[in-house]
């Protein structure tokens, strides 16, 4: 897919939110990383996070549970204008980086997240901690991860795992000085209609097999053969990652293709601002990002990034002692 091909955003945000509600929300988060004296990770924070996240502004508050009803046509969430600060440090340049020390904008994600469902990690991926930084590491540009800055492809999170999760918050803590880096969002809602009934079937059928990245240990801990659009033939959920799945004949290498262009048709890329909340429904978005060229001084695009799910109960056996981290 060209840059060219990248639709311009269909809107700003969702919602934004004015200085009172900003305000608001500053105070609900300020208290909850004043009177918390504990690690963001532990279950007593997130046992206060999860409480205090009912103080939110109603409108902030109506508008993640209508998304959580219905993620509609574009099965994405936009909300601006929401606290970073007060006082930010330089953009984390090294690799795996994390927020375990509450801060403003962690918690702000954190308490958002938690009025979609019950936020969770991977022990393999960035140590298992709940708040994980998105920013360019040097030397892994190229990587097709959150490290890079070359195009990210268009995916499904976690789309090798059995416990993916339905929600991917993507906080813009600072936002690329250049303009370039975009997070790009496709729906399945928006290209079904583009394909084929032929190609539909097909990608409804377990003919591919997406690969887990190294870190999660390799090809044993996921099923090979799986569909790419499963539930409702009308209204089916897609998991893909356009760099890691492979379709297991040429038929399904095909409609894999098929799939592709459809996506690409209606793909938006969105120029998050500090203070964005991008929320994306994995269960029927994939997302990417424009390339951008970083450039190390501690202005470089960061996002804090944050999983949530909606059926807790589903992944126990593979969290630990009844944590939020998945084995």
């Amino acid at each position: 897919m060209a840059d060219t091909d990248i639709l311009p955003p269909l809107h700003a945000t969702t919602l934004r939110l004015d200085d009172i509600q900003r305000a608001q929300v500053a105070a609900v988060a300020r208290e909850l990383v004043e009177t918390t004296r504990e690690p963001l990770d532990s279950a007593n924070w997130l046992d206060a996070a999860r409480a205090a996240s009912t103080r939110l502004p109603g409108e902030l508050l109506t508008a993640l549970r209508s998304f959580r009803h219905d993620p509609g046509p574009d099965a994405l969430l936009l909300i601006g204008n929401l606290p970073v600060g007060p006082a930010l440090p330089s953009t984390p340049t090294e690799a795996d980086s994390v927020e375990r020390t509450p801060t403003t904008s962690a918690a702000v994600i954190t308490l958002s997240m938690l009025q979609l469902g019950e936020v969770i990690a991977y022990r393999n991926e960035k140590g298992g901690a709940l708040v994980q930084n998105v920013v360019p590491v040097p030397g892994r540009e190229r990587q097709q991860s959150n490290a890079g800055s070359v195009r990210l492809e268009m995916h499904s999170e976690n789309a090798f795992h059995p416990g993916r999760p339905d929600y991917v918050g993507l906080l813009c803590v600072r936002e690329d000085p250049s303009g370039a880096a975009r997070l790009c969002t496709a729906s399945i809602r928006r290209a079904l209609p583009l394909l084929a009934r032929a190609t539909r079937r097909v990608l409804s059928e377990e003919r591919f097999m997406t690969e887990p990245p190294a870190s999660f240990g390799g090809l044993g801990i996921v099923t090979p053969n799986h569909a790419l659009l499963t539930g409702a033939a009308e209204d089916p959920d897609l998991v893909v990652d356009f760099a890691a799945t492979h379709p297991l004949d040429e038929q399904a290498a095909a409609a894999m293709t098929e799939l592709s262009e459809a996506l690409s048709r209606t793909t938006v890329a969105h120029p998050l601002r500090a203070g964005d909340l991008a929320v994306v429904d994995n269960r029927l978005a994939v997302h990417g990002r424009t390339p951008f060229t970083p450039r190390y001084d501690g202005s470089d695009r960061w996002l804090h990034r944050v999983y949530a799910c909606l059926d807790y109960r589903r992944s126990r056996p593979a969290r630990e002692a009844d944590g939020a981290v998945l084995r």
